[in-house]
């Protein structure tokens, strides 16, 4: 009979470690901040247990970096090409994928036909669900007409059990929906709490790497907008990917946030229909909307996405603020960086905006993370404020500087290229970025501080 694990209780703040649990710790008096563990087992019992050390025969000496040797990386295709692209080009044996998104925004549905894909090149695949019955999972199966295809199902929370039915079935690829429910029986905390999360995905990577399957975790995310449970959770595996929508909206986006074999911050476009998910393969279209003309306070940018540039539209409203305080409103852009903006077009534009509330929305539920749509949100604002259109063909990027300079930004010549394929005519760039060939069907005017786009609109 096999002996249980020692369970100890280690406090978050200080690390000390207590052979039971109380509100407070003895060491350092923080509240609630003990949480359960499993006993480190000596270095030999652990090997016994299956820990992985890489190889046989390596990681147990120093080597010397240029000895290392190179193997090809192998992918699995799924022929799902945005969710090939944020994976860094298809599925790694060994690796493991973190997938976070709110409830019913299509985590479990994304998954299946992934599987189904991977099932349907001749790789074995394996479904564990811990949320929905074999019968719910085959419903949508048929839903999406993957029913066909060789995935086999397995529905169980206990990780253990789990281990022992994939040790058998040897998938190539295993999906488990979701992680906070799944549970060991090594702690007796109930499933999803911090130690039991922890703990079982532990155990899940380390069959992963020393089995060489690839494994999917789908996970809940809380109101904040973060993975449910502990941060280590998205230390622990190779590539953490977020899936995000607009509410009442047809399309998700799917954000790599952390990726060990490809690049971060891809995205990668879906849209949900009847049949499941389907690929956006010109997701700048989504984001333009489609005016019958001019109108002022919209101006076009070009972010970049990873490597992909992205057409969206940013809208400016600027009126009388009837209150003390106007009220400063983003949707997609920092709230902050709208405020530095505006001190900037005050400082150096001359124009004052302390008496007028702003607003600032980016179409289409995307976010600007990157300071290359300074420029298009100052012009937007500027437009809205003077009532005054700016030209339909026109796209603007670059970075605005606290001392009014325009600042260049990364792929200047390809986020060009994207626009003119999309019929831009058009374009105010920084002077750094300004083309050393001549784009087709582009005029563009390069500016070097903000004085010179005032002047020009």
């Amino acid at each position: 009979m096999a002996t249980r694990e020692k369970r100890l209780y280690t406090c978050t703040e200080c690390g000390a470690q207590q052979p039971k649990w109380a509100g407070q710790c003895p060491d350092c008096g923080a509240w609630n901040s003990l949480q359960e563990t499993v006993a480190a087992a000596p270095a030999g019992e652990r090997h016994r247990r299956g820990g992985f050390s890489g190889s046989a025969g390596q990681g147990r000496d120093a080597l010397d970096l240029a000895a290392v040797d190179l193997v090809a990386e192998r992918r699995i295709s799924l022929d799902m090409p945005e969710l090939e692209r944020v994976l860094g080009g298809g599925l790694v044996p060994g690796s493991v994928v973190l997938l976070g998104g709110d409830p019913g925004i299509g985590k479990s549905t994304l998954l299946l036909q992934a599987l189904a894909a991977a099932a349907a090149r001749g790789v074995k695949a394996l479904y564990v669900t811990g949320e929905e019955s074999p019968q719910q999972v085959r419903l949508r199966a048929e839903r999406l007409g993957l029913s066909d295809e060789a995935v086999r199902l397995l529905a169980e929370t206990q990780v253990e059990r789990i281990l022992e039915v994939a040790a058998r079935e040897r998938p190539g690829v295993m999906v488990i929906d979701s992680v906070q429910t799944v549970f060991t029986d090594l702690l007796q905390s109930a499933p999803g709490s911090v130690a039991q999360v922890r703990e079982s995905t532990a155990q899940l990577v380390r069959f992963a790497k020393t089995t060489g399957s690839t494994l999917f975790l789908a996970g809940h995310v809380t109101k904040e907008g973060a993975l449910a449970g502990p941060r280590v959770l998205e230390h622990m595996v190779d590539t953490v990917l977020y899936f995000e929508s607009d509410a009442g909206s047809r399309y998700r986006i799917i954000r790599a946030i952390k990726n060990r074999f490809g690049a971060a911050n891809e995205l990668g476009m879906f849209a949900m229909t009847d049949g499941g998910l389907k690929p956006v393969s010109n997701p700048s279209a989504i984001f333009l909307s489609r005016h019958d003309g001019p109108v002022s306070g919209s101006v076009i940018t070009v972010t970049r996405e990873g490597s992909r540039p992205l057409l969206v539209e940013v809208q400016a409203l600027v009126d009388a603020s009837h209150i003390a305080n106007p009220r400063r409103v983003t949707l997609g852009l920092d709230n902050s960086r709208l405020a530095m903006l505006l001190a900037v077009l005050h400082r150096h534009g001359g124009i004052a905006t302390f008496d007028q509330d702003v607003f600032v929305n980016v179409v289409g539920g995307v976010r600007l993370n990157e300071t290359g749509a300074d420029l298009a949100v100052v012009m937007a604002v500027l437009s809205s404020f003077r009532d005054r259109d700016l030209p339909a063909e026109l796209v603007v990027f670059g970075e605005v500087g606290l001392a009014g300079e325009i600042r260049p930004v990364q792929g200047g010549e390809e986020r060009l290229r994207e626009a003119a394929k999309h019929g831009f005519r058009r374009a105010v760039v920084p002077e750094a970025n300004r083309p050393r060939r001549a784009v087709k069907g582009m005029e563009v005017m390069a500016a070097k501080r903000l004085g010179d786009v005032l002047d020009v609109f």
